[in-house]
């Protein structure tokens, strides 16, 4: 059984590729250098050579609020195009199993916590991301409707925000935990005396080390067959500012935090209800301590 994993050398992508390696799994990965998922042509000539049996598509145009909110026609755009050629062309080829992922983004910006996975579409989204929420928003009706109409065993996963190994650690684009991790780690490297942080500190965020959501991802394949979408979490969750003197401490800097207020917060909390994937029998094995520290060991050997 061949597995095609898109978006391969991704944060997600390449996580999953290490764990369907790990168990043993037949997998291909492939990434924008190997082929362009916005040509329609190709994506169908690829996938009807390969013929994969399960498609995982973690492929996706992603970044921070600053990038969400700059490029918001590039991020609604060419993640529609990704997802409905990559979707379309499975569908041509019979695949049996087509995992999307998600974003918590999906959900309204003034949600009840923890969020529940029928809380989607309960309210207006968080306007800095809403293109890529809505995005995000027509591939899960997407795996719906082909559920529906031609009976596919397809669903998505909706994880929380992720981190760990290759990560986007690019100030202008990253999301807060690799921009933190790169912040304090290059600040300790030149012995600086503060480090300046977006934001009030006060929203609360929840971290999933993408080690974790790759083994997840092996649990629903074998047991989760359903056209609602399921939450992977961890199901707690700190303040950015908790965040950042966690991860200035474990990489050693002893210098002053600023925190820049003028910059936008975003949602100001995200916590997963993940009632559905525990029953699954599914729980994260690495706590968030560990987690700093080895994506902090994995930035300084690759940067």
């Amino acid at each position: 059984m061949t597995i095609l994993v898109a978006g391969a050398t991704g944060l997600a992508g390449s996580a999953i590729i290490r764990e369907l390696n790990r168990i043993g799994k037949s997998v291909v990965g492939i990434s924008s250098k190997d082929i362009d998922l916005r040509d329609r042509t190709l994506t169908f000539e690829f996938l009807q050579k390969l013929k994969p049996r399960v498609v995982i598509d973690a492929a996706a145009k992603v970044g921070g609020i600053n990038a969400n909110n700059t490029f918001p026609v590039e991020f609604l755009s060419t993640n529609i195009q990704i997802q409905t050629n990559l979707m379309d062309a499975s569908h041509s080829v019979s695949v049996e199993r087509f995992i999307f992922l998600g974003s918590n983004c999906i959900y309204p910006k003034n949600c009840l916590q923890p969020i529940k996975e029928e809380y989607i579409l309960s309210g207006p989204l968080e306007p800095t991301n809403s293109a890529y929420a809505v995005a995000k928003l027509a591939g899960i009706e997407l795996i719906k409707s082909y559920r529906k109409e031609f009976g596919h065993k397809w669903f998505s996963i909706m994880p929380i925000n992720l981190y760990g190994p290759n990560d986007n650690f690019d100030l202008e684009s990253s999301h807060v935990f690799p921009a933190l991790i790169r912040k304090f780690t290059d600040a300790v490297e030149n012995n600086s005396k503060e480090v300046v942080v977006w934001g009030s500190g006060n929203p609360r965020r929840e971290f999933l080390h993408v080690d974790d959501l790759a083994r997840a991802i092996i649990v629903c394949l074998e047991k989760y067959d359903s056209d609602e979408h399921i939450n992977i979490g961890t199901g707690s969750d700190l303040t950015i500012k908790d965040l950042a003197e966690m991860i200035a401490e474990i990489s050693g800097f002893k210098g002053e935090i600023i925190w820049d207020s003028t910059k936008e917060d975003g949602t100001l909390r995200k916590l997963l209800d993940t009632q559905k994937i525990t029953k699954l029998g599914w729980k994260p094995e690495v706590t968030l301590e560990q987690g700093i520290k080895s994506t902090i060991d994995w930035y300084i050997k690759n940067k």
